[in-house]
């Protein structure tokens, strides 16, 4: 029988939802590339330690099915080999049809002896939904994590979750004693984007917020570029955006924001900045959220404000489909989340 030390030495396995079959593969490969080519440090080649895993193992051994009256029929095939591995789930709560099915998962897999347990869930969809502004409203985002936080431990402790640009920073205050919220930034995948445009966009690149909030939350990010900050006010019942600080004029500007809903204070920040003499727009969303596909507005051919760039991440499904049509681009999370799996920081 093989003893708990030589379970821990073996690869990790990958688990995930279906709408993040994609993203899977693709962490799963380059884990495998990463593990190999970056070199070991002193201590690493010590014959005393061993890495946490040297490879993922995919994993599609999750039936999701669903009984005649629509409540899931879930089963885990040689859910076994969980025991004394590191088993990491990547999931999507893009709707809360499958937040359900996916819960049940969690609480399920680590009961199998896994020797530690990582929950990648890209985008926390609750988070705009943060606190009580009249009496009455309740807060989603403390339910969501209060749900999360009863995802049992293993031998390595509490399991984790990983989530991209939180939208408050204080929701990892939500969760219970009984999880390890780790808050991680897709922005970093903008800057190294930036670096590869051509060099007469980027000298004259500058960083846009569109509001006080997301300036607040980034803007440390962007300490080597020129900073715009945008204010929404009051106008009867509309509310128009203004350049509050900063000056776009004959800038390359792009707009940074965690999400994106339908999009209408992000156009609103565009034609304020293009008012006031930007050379051009583009922006960068972590959560391209566009309920009801509203990121067909943006599209080239429907859009009055002529984003050069509308760059997305990959943390919701639907941002495969939305990213094959201009402007938009996409930014994969895949070398992030591989990268904090195999604890290296994301190379620029």
């Amino acid at each position: 029988m093989a003893t708990f030390s030589e379970f821990s030495s073996r690869s990790a396995l990958l688990f995930c939802h279906p709408s993040m079959e994609s993203l899977a593969e693709a962490i799963k490969q380059t884990c495998d590339v990463e593990s190999t080519k970056t070199p070991l440090s002193p201590k690493e080649r010590s014959p005393q330690f061993k890495r946490r895993f040297q490879t993922v193992e995919f994993r599609k051994t999750i039936h999701w099915k669903s009984f005649n009256d629509g409540w899931p029929n879930l089963f885990i095939e040689n859910v076994k080999e969980c025991a004394g591995r590191d088993v990491i789930f990547l999931g999507s709560f893009h709707s809360p049809e499958v937040v359900f099915e996916q819960i049940s998962m969690l609480y399920t897999m680590p009961r199998y002896l896994a020797r530690s347990f990582k929950f990648i869930l890209p985008y926390f969809p609750t988070g705009t939904m943060e606190r009580v502004d009249t009496e009455g409203q309740v807060v989603t985002a403390k339910t969501l994590a209060m749900l999360l936080s009863q995802i049992p431990s293993t031998a390595r402790g509490p399991a984790q979750i990983v989530i991209y640009d939180v939208h408050c920073l204080q929701e990892r205050f939500y969760f219970s004693d009984n999880i390890i919220p780790r808050l991680e930034s897709a922005i970093p995948l903008l800057l190294r984007e930036v670096t590869k445009l051509e060099d007469a966009f980027k000298r004259d690149v500058c960083i846009a917020f569109p509001d006080e909030g997301a300036c607040k939350r980034f803007q440390s990010m962007f300490s080597d570029f020129h900073i715009i900050t945008c204010t929404k006010i009051r106008n009867g019942d509309k509310r128009i955006v203004q350049v509050k600080e900063g000056d776009p004029d004959k800038k390359n500007v792009i707009i940074v924001d965690d999400l994106v809903q339908t999009g209408g204070t992000l156009k609103n920040c565009a034609e304020a900045l293009m008012n006031r003499g930007a050379k051009s727009v583009s922006a960068y969303i972590t959560h391209a959220v566009f309920p009801k596909e509203s990121w067909k507005s943006f599209t080239t051919s429907n859009s009055n404000v002529p984003f050069k760039y509308l760059w997305i991440t990959d943390s919701i499904p639907h941002a495969l489909e939305i990213a094959k049509h201009d402007p938009f681009k996409l930014l994969s999370l895949c070398d992030s989340i591989s990268h904090c799996l195999l604890g290296f920081d994301l190379q620029m």
